[in-house]
């Protein structure tokens, strides 16, 4: 009996060491990942008034993205940025390429979908309040007080990407401003792009607004 006991215990560390080592290895390959290589001159294309150094801030805000699926696992995962969206388009379209990264990054395909295929209508603003935790978690900002927007939440305003996704940390400017001023950083659920999971929403959360998602 205390010999099996022993086995089963030794058997749950090795489970657990390899889901370790196997969430590192995924992780430092999405941040070795030469986006620049495959997308800078397609996104050049796109979006022609940015320069090398900002296409490269849109580059590291696609590894903050994939990191986020990464960590949601299964759950879905809204895209807050209208430049990022672009250039994670422009990399779906090297398909062997982008399926081998899915299968290295998360162990399965990261599918991308409009907002009308949504299996619930409220997916995606699930998916956006997701990323904002995720993505306060992943740069140590508290998500109920930000002091500032995480890189995917602040990376349209700071570009000056046309019909980009605006969030503001001031809710009075967000609600009281022009229409189309921006979205309430600490009411997160209004607004958003694009989204990527790979496999179903766990369904916490609600809110309104939303573009596009995957699962």
């Amino acid at each position: 009996m205390a010999k099996l006991i022993v086995i089963t215990l030794l058997a749950l560390i090795a489970i657990l060491l390899w889901r370790n080592w196997s969430r590192s290895r995924r992780e430092a390959y999405i941040a070795a990942f030469p986006y620049q290589r495959f997308l800078d001159q397609r996104l050049a294309a796109r979006h022609p008034g940015l320069t090398a150094e900002q296409r490269n801030e849109v580059f590291a805000a696609l590894d903050d993205y994939f990191q986020l699926c990464r960590k949601a696992g299964r759950r879905m995962v809204a895209m807050p940025s209208q430049a990022v969206d672009d250039a994670w388009h422009e990399f779906i379209l090297f398909t062997r390429q982008y399926d081998k990264f899915c299968r290295h990054a998360f162990g399965r395909f990261l599918h991308h979908t409009p907002a009308e295929a949504m299996s619930t209508p409220t997916q995606a603003s699930e998916g956006l309040k997701r990323a904002w935790r995720l993505a306060c978690a992943h740069e140590k900002i508290d998500p109920k007080k930000p002091e500032r927007l995480p890189r995917l939440f602040a990376i349209d305003a700071a570009l000056g990407i046309a019909g980009g996704f605006i969030y503001q940390l001031d809710c009075l400017a967000a609600s009281g401003g022009a229409a189309g001023s921006g979205y309430c950083a600490s009411h997160i659920g209004c607004g958003g792009g694009c989204s990527g999971s790979s496999g179903s929403s766990d369904g916490d959360g609600g809110g309104c607004g939303g573009g596009c998602g995957g699962d």
